[in-house]
């Protein structure tokens, strides 16, 4: 049988529909005679319920069932008792495809800090929070590349591994393969890289501009976007270590032109992301509103969604350099 996703079956499923639906378990509620169990496949924020006898499955297959155990579950689709959920699973066979020892297990229902999510990196993905932020950057990241598409840009793959520092963008990551502790020494006392892979000092890129710039000259209208590297020790939410960046160079624009496409690029994402991630960015808002309610009323932010929207429907104001400095 086909598996079904998650989010087809809560947007399409009707009932009476055999289906086949595989997850993690997010949360199980148990009585004497039915176990309610929620998963969840990633393919959206919400869960599933599944409806499981007890006498039908036995007490032994479900104790075993704890959260974050991986599920196999086929059954038929009825009418959802539950609130906010038009359909659940009558289910009538379940196969554990992983355990998750509950004595072990670190993500359990309830609200997790970030700094613990941080510690637990390799299970965050699990959390609400994680996986709208990861959907939603899959959006953006598609979004990307629908907009320059539709605009006739060409998309330019610049190398990873560069000898180039672009505009002396920032601190590089250096790549060698020469002995770090007993490097070959030129008769001064530096490092001899004629010896080393390239035969010449390399790093880590931090912009692909330079090759964008070819790129426009040849073919007009191009863009990069792929990983970029700063070795800045700075420690702030303003630096990362690791990022992706675009890059979109432009033959025969003037001002007047780069700014029109940034206004309109910044636009597009934001209207695709208000279209195609709405459960996603209201799950975001509803945490963010959370935050700001500890927050003094005067230094409270928008909710997400009327910031984007603000953003949307607003025209970009222009200034001169030297009118930003007398601001």
């Amino acid at each position: 049988m086909k598996r079904w996703k998650v989010k087809d079956v809560l947007n399409n499923g009707k009932t009476g529909t055999k289906i086949l639906v595989k997850g993690w378990v997010r949360t199980k509620r148990s009585s004497k005679n039915v176990n309610f169990i929620n998963i969840n496949d990633g393919s959206t924020i919400f869960s599933l319920q599944i409806v499981a006898e007890t006498e039908k499955f036995g007490e032994q297959l479900l104790k075993s069932i704890t959260t974050g155990t991986s599920l196999a579950v086929e059954g038929i689709l009825t009418e959802s008792q539950r609130s906010g959920q038009k359909v659940e699973v009558d289910a009538e066979k379940i196969e554990i495809l992983g355990i998750a020892d509950p004595e072990k297990f670190p993500i359990q229902p309830k609200k997790h800090t970030l700094e613990f999510l941080r510690e637990n990196a390799h299970l965050r993905f699990r959390t609400n929070t994680f996986g709208a932020v990861f959907r939603i950057r899959n959006a953006l990241a598609f979004a990307i590349h629908k907009y320059f598409n539709e605009k006739g840009f060409y998309y330019l793959h610049t190398p990873i591994i560069t000898a180039s520092d672009a505009e002396g963008a920032g601190q590089m990551f250096r790549v060698t393969v020469l002995d770090p502790l007993h490097p070959p020494l030129k008769e001064d006392g530096n490092i001899d890289y004629d010896k080393d892979f390239f035969g010449k000092p390399t790093n880590l890129t931090v912009s692909g501009q330079l090759e964008g710039e070819l790129g426009a000259l040849a073919l007009g209208e191009i863009y990069t976007f792929g990983p970029t590297f700063r070795a800045e020790n700075s420690n702030t939410t303003r630096h990362l270590a690791e990022f992706w960046m675009i890059e979109p160079e432009m033959a025969f624009y003037d001002l007047n032109d780069n700014m029109d496409l940034a206004e309109e690029f910044v636009k597009y994402l934001i209207a695709y992301v208000l279209d195609n991630c709405k459960d996603d960015l209201q799950f975001l808002a509803e945490r963010l509103a959370q935050e700001e309610r500890n927050k003094p009323k005067n230094e409270r932010s928008m909710d997400l969604n009327e910031k984007l929207e603000f953003v949307l429907n607003s025209k970009f104001i222009r200034i001169t350099y030297t009118q930003a400095i007398d601001i």
